[in-house]
């Protein structure tokens, strides 16, 4: 593997220009949640090259005294009859198994952690030396529009995130193009190896890496795959709407669907609404979960952070009610 492209300095914290354009969003290919693929337009948009960094989530901190979701005590109303051990302040911390373990329970690698946060990303007695330039973790939906409501930006749409990542590239598989691992070049920080427990850091990491440790995909946008899992506006539905092409018209900046749609209906027991996130994580592996790719999509509950999802900034002139 080639030494890592770094951002240019004009790039760390900035915005990169997106050209509004149709392009086809989401796969038939993959996953059931990201069908069917359907034409969207988008107007022009800037995003962040890289997602939030921790060096900038600490300005943020440093400048309001912000404590994020992870780092406040559980409100005993909102769980009815949990212990009071588990009701401190922690998130959601991923932890390598010792061997196989059946792929169906999430629960044998993700382990709740107190004190762990965005600041003690692994838990108590972790920091962020060394990790300034990582992208900032464990944080919820409500710490991410926080951020941006104070650098006076906002989260992006799926559509404008599936566009930006995409590079201007229309229905390649891969931020890229078509091959995972093209000439056996490593493009995006995932796992190889037998995920949980076996990760052969073939791509030089085997958890977060600094933003830019991979070339920029078209647009000269970095890590819009693999990395961390990154926030959206929309509400998650378990699909995309038909392509509206073939009734009428292409839709022009969409916002999903309602809230109503976002609870998940095999856990009734939570009603919390869930988000989209895009673009897949370190933890994303072609044994598992090969969702380090522009049209991969999950849901998330917007109070949950955890050690594998961030986000990314955008701006733009129109107003996306």
């Amino acid at each position: 593997m080639t030494g890592p492209a770094r951002p240019s300095s004009q790039h760390d914290d900035g915005m990169v220009p997106i050209p509004g354009g149709t392009f086809r969003m989401g796969s038939d290919d993959h996953y059931p949640e990201e069908a069917p693929v359907h034409r969207v337009t988008v107007g022009d948009f800037s995003i962040g090259a890289t997602t939030v960094t921790n060096r900038r989530f600490s300005a943020f901190v440093d400048a309001t005294g912000y404590r994020t979701v992870a780092e406040r005590p559980l409100d005993p109303a909102e769980f009815p009859g949990a212990p009071p051990e588990n009701l401190v302040a922690g998130s959601l911390v991923f932890t390598m198994t010792p061997g196989p373990v059946d792929l169906r329970h999430l629960s044998q690698w993700w382990v709740w952690t107190p004190g762990a946060c965005w600041s003690r990303p692994d838990g108590p007695g972790s920091d962020l030396s060394g990790r300034a330039d990582h992208p900032v973790v464990h944080v919820a939906y409500e710490d991410a529009l926080a951020y941006v409501e104070w650098a006076g930006q906002d989260l992006p749409t799926e559509a404008e995130w599936e566009r930006a990542a995409r590079g201007d590239i229309d229905g390649a598989a891969f931020v890229w193009g078509d091959e995972a691992v093209p000439n056996g070049r490593y493009l995006a920080n995932f796992w190889q190896g037998d995920f949980p427990w076996r990760n052969s850091e073939a791509d030089g990491f085997t958890g977060t890496a600094p933003v830019g440790s991979y070339p920029p995909n078209g647009f000269g946008l970095y890590d819009m795959a693999g990395n961390v899992w990154e926030w959206t506006k929309d509400w998650y539905a378990s699909g995309h709407p038909a392509d509206a092409e073939k009734a009428c018209c292409v839709p022009i900046d969409p916002r999903g669907p309602s809230v109503e749609s976002s609870y998940d209906p095999r856990q009734p027991q939570f009603a919390i609404p869930r988000r989209v996130i895009k673009g897949g994580s370190f933890l994303c592996a072609d044994n598992y979960c090969q969702r380090y790719r522009p049209a991969a999509r999950r849901p998330q509950m917007i109070d949950t952070g955890m050690s594998h999802l961030g986000f990314r900034t955008v701006s733009r002139r129109r107003s996306l009610l």
